[in-house]
């Protein structure tokens, strides 16, 4: 699926002394089986653009257009949208309920009106997706880590079988085993469904290594829009609207400035690991 948005702004409390736009006139497209990062400080835009994906949110202007079709117009049926496009919020455990994981990941798919079959292939799809196997469908997904949480709730969202999936800020509030559980299921679906995902951060060493684009919101607008590389060549404006560049790119600056021959625009551990090598081999270190 693809996603179009067209001079999109949206105003909080319009009319009024307390007004705030939120959005400014935002242009972007979205193209199937991409990974979007989308980054940005706190207010910078990004949860309330993301809310509008799904119509959860309507533009005070604005189009938004899935597939060609304007999500906002009258016509469209809301549920079809929601179904279409899963948006996983934040703390999404919080919104789990059911007795058994099986039963939480089954509510959604049960309220389609699916056949038992159904719900139940869709049910052990997801869970597999996000490497949680059948030990894991009686247990209370109350007593799991906060890792395996998030994991149970996002498999909820895709029994759905959302053509879309977007996540906000998914690692928030979670231990390092936690983060990286939830950032392996979310790199584990897109490989394995190919759909589109967009991953609302602020961690740029996340969206560098899993994005293919990368979207910088600053004050309700498109700052930057570009693949990683692309993007972090801008090290320094970056900086200037409160963003860090990934760790590997201050380990190369410092590096730089003692005299080693190293290229300014790498942004993984990887690259960075392979250059320093390759530097020091040129020093005869």
């Amino acid at each position: 699926m693809s996603i179009e948005v067209k001079h999109l702004t949206h105003i909080y409390n319009p009319d009024t002394n307390m007004a705030k736009k939120a959005l400014d006139d935002i242009s972007v497209q979205f193209h199937d089986g991409e990974f979007i990062g989308l980054i940005g400080h706190t207010g910078s835009g990004k949860s309330t653009f993301i809310q509008h994906l799904n119509a959860l949110l309507k533009p005070t202007s604005g189009e938004i257009l899935l597939n060609g079709k304007n999500i906002f117009d009258p016509n469209t049926h809301l549920k079809e949208i929601r179904q279409r496009v899963g948006l996983v919020f934040q703390y999404p455990e919080h919104q789990l309920f059911e007795m058994t994981v099986y039963r939480d990941v089954a509510y959604g798919p049960t309220n389609l009106g699916l056949t038992i079959e159904e719900i139940d292939s869709r049910v052990r799809e997801a869970l597999a997706v996000v490497g949680l196997g059948e030990d894991m469908y009686e247990k209370s997904p109350f007593e799991l880590s906060g890792g395996q949480k998030r994991r149970v709730a996002i498999a909820g969202i895709l029994a759905m079988q959302p053509e879309v999936m977007i996540l906000d800020e998914p690692t928030a509030g979670l231990d390092p085993r936690g983060r990286d559980e939830i950032l392996g299921a979310i790199s584990q679906m897109h490989q394995k469904l190919g759909i589109l995902v967009i991953l609302v951060s602020h961690s740029m060493e996340d969206v560098a290594r899993l994005a293919d684009r990368i979207v910088v919101f600053h004050q309700g607008k498109v700052a930057y829009c570009g693949t990683p590389r692309e993007v972090f060549s801008h090290a320094r404006q970056l900086e200037e609207i409160g963003l860090a560049a990934p760790a590997v790119s201050y380990i190369l600056a410092d590096l730089r400035d003692r005299g080693f021959d190293l290229p300014g625009d790498l942004y993984t551990m990887d690259e960075g690991a392979q250059a320093i090598y390759e530097a020091l081999q040129e020093k005869g270190l």
